[in-house]
């Protein structure tokens, strides 16, 4: 019995081997008979020993391989500055060839005990996958997307449900927002949404309130007053968050990282998807990617420049001791919005 489980919800994949577990029978017996094995550095034969070694004190034995078929995925080469992978007539290099040991997977699977139970796990695996090719007719595989859009709603909602809970449907769209598809934070979010509740409705103000990602929701807000040089509303913004228990040094890092990604979308390729850009920049939820497309389409590449020289001049100033961390950090932001920039290049 082989499963493949694959993609970037690994909070599902994780429940889903969970449920194989929970089929097997006698959780602690099984424990001894499970074998997890890094599918890195696997070779077949080491696969194959321990596929094919017998059970102890359970009726099975179960068999996890991490990161195998990763292994085998084409993928861009990362090595090659955009122009020239732009350039390239496939621009896909190979990571490894299916060479003819790990052909013979299937041969190994149709030998295997029939106690044996062997699940392959792996990341976001494209179909073009020659290991993913090779074993797909024989396998049950089952794909697990991150949650987005109303999928993602109608989760939170049966999540809150199962712990006994209600929800707002405009609570449930803010912690989509400010959350995104990264089910383990989600899953802790609602939990404790669910203990803050105490049996009540969870609603807007809660998950502003408690959601650790609200104070990610005011960055973005103060890097927009920064872009609008609005210094009154960047000040307000900024004194908000010290009273949210924000430390100076983690909003100039989330400053900078929002800059960051604004210069990243800059200098991205004309044309891509949405969803295309989500994954480059890795942002989890729609909210922060839709707030910093619009951030980029406001700031100028010279812009973002004078930006990196000024985080780099207060964090110097912080570390030589010259200003402590609030102080420098209200200059910075004073600094940035003191004189109207240009808008666009």
């Amino acid at each position: 019995m082989l499963y493949i489980f694959h993609g970037e919800d690994d909070f599902s994949i994780s429940r889903e081997v969970q449920r194989i577990k929970v089929g097997l029978g006698n959780p602690e017996a099984l424990a001894i008979s499970t074998t997890v094995l890094d599918g890195r550095h696997l070779t077949l034969k080491e696969l194959r020993e321990g596929c094919n070694t017998a059970p102890f004190l359970s009726p099975n034995r179960l068999v996890l391989v991490n990161g195998l078929l990763e292994r085998f995925e084409p993928k861009q080469s990362k090595e090659l500055p955009r122009s020239a992978r732009n350039k390239a007539s496939k621009g896909v290099v190979k990571s490894e060839s299916l060479s003819l040991p790990w052909q013979g997977l299937v041969s190994c699977i149709k030998q295997m005990p029939a106690s044996t139970v062997l699940v392959l796990i792996d990341g976001k695996i494209s179909g073009q996958n020659p290991l993913l090719k090779n074993l797909s007719p024989k396998v049950l595989v089952k794909v697990f997307p991150l949650l987005r859009g109303n999928n993602l709603k109608a989760w939170i909602k049966r999540r809150v449900e199962d712990g006994s809970g209600n929800i707002t449907p405009e609570a449930v769209n803010l912690l989509a927002e400010l959350t995104g598809g990264n089910l383990w934070v989600m899953n802790s979010e609602i939990e404790k949404l669910l203990l803050y509740a105490e049996g009540r409705t969870i609603t807007h103000d809660d998950v502003k309130r408690l959601t650790s990602y609200s104070q990610e929701a005011n960055i973005f807000n103060l890097v927009d007053a920064i872009i609008a040089s609005q210094i009154g509303t960047a000040q307000g913004i900024l004194y908000r968050l010290y009273r949210e228990g924000a430390s100076a040094t983690y909003i100039l890092a989330m400053i900078t990282r929002q800059f960051r990604l604004i210069a990243q979308v800059k200098d991205m390729t004309p044309g891509l998807s949405r969803s295309q850009i989500q994954d480059r920049l890795g942002l989890k939820s729609s909210f922060s990617l839709d707030k910093t497309l619009e951030q980029a389409e406001s700031y100028s590449l010279e812009r973002i420049k004078e930006a990196y020289n000024k985080f780099l001049e207060t964090d110097l100033a912080i570390k030589t001791g010259k200003y402590n961390d609030e102080l420098a950090l209200e200059l910075l932001v004073a600094d940035l919005c003191s004189t109207k920039r240009k808008i666009k290049d």
